[in-house]
């Protein structure tokens, strides 16, 4: 029914095959699952690796332990966390993949804060932008910064639900950012783009023109896109 995998694999590996394997019906609802022993024989893992990823399911409500009975798929309709792969996300094709639901997320956000922004929050625009500046210009590859600037756009918006998803995403991006700016920094041509990009994105939220900021939101992911299809990266 499972893969074998090495036992060296994470738990996780274990907890998404499971997790498959339920989306499926393979198991239906209130359905009871093999005990430990007989999936860490099906997987080729020891028993501690399977406990842990019974452990994520069950932390996730997606099965329930019943004492002395066994471990069984959680018998309601569940709301599954969102997950993302962090050793695939750093993969060139997926680095183009996180950069298309970013434009598709931050093309918005850039829209909202143009027309919600307070002083305050353009003055943690231009701060953050300085800061990208700043680490370029001592050498460093500026990925912490140029995803705080993003984040202070999100934070303009006044909606928690725009930074909650980029607070999750920001791991994934700063895996992203880091292949794109390291490709943006071999050139000159290329760190300019992005500087100019940058500051039209913060120059259509000052402006307070919704449009303009969406647009210029655009066009930069869509370039980072275009710059690693250059460099030969994606």
């Amino acid at each position: 029914m499972f893969d074998k995998i090495p036992s060296r694999a994470l738990s996780d590996t274990v907890a998404q095959q499971l997790l498959k394997q339920i989306d499926k019906g393979t198991f239906a609802r209130g359905a009871k699952l093999p005990t430990e022993a007989v999936l860490a024989q099906q997987f080729g893992v020891s028993r501690t690796v399977i406990r842990e990823a019974l452990s994520r399911l069950k932390n996730e409500g997606v099965v329930e332990p019943r004492q002395g009975s066994g471990v069984f798929v959680a018998g309601h309709g569940t709301i599954r966390p969102l997950r993302i792969d962090y050793a695939e996300a750093v993969e060139p094709g997926s680095v183009v993949q996180i950069l298309a639901l970013r434009r598709a997320i931050e093309a918005e956000v850039a829209s909202e804060a143009a027309m919600r922004r307070s002083d305050a929050d353009m003055a943690a625009i231009d701060a953050a932008l300085a800061q990208i500046e700043r680490a370029v210009a001592n050498g460093e590859d500026g990925v912490a910064e140029d995803v705080a600037f993003h984040r202070a756009i999100a934070a303009a918006t006044g909606n928690p639900y725009f930074l909650k998803t980029l607070t999750f995403l920001n791991q994934y991006l700063e895996a992203g950012t880091v292949v794109t700016r390291r490709n943006e920094a071999l050139r000159e041509d290329f760190s300019r783009q992005v500087r100019e990009e940058h500051a039209a994105i913060a120059a259509a939220i000052r402006a307070g023109d919704p449009m303009a900021a969406r647009n210029a939101a655009q066009t930069h992911l869509y370039n980072a896109a275009r710059r690693l299809a250059e460099a030969g990266i994606a």
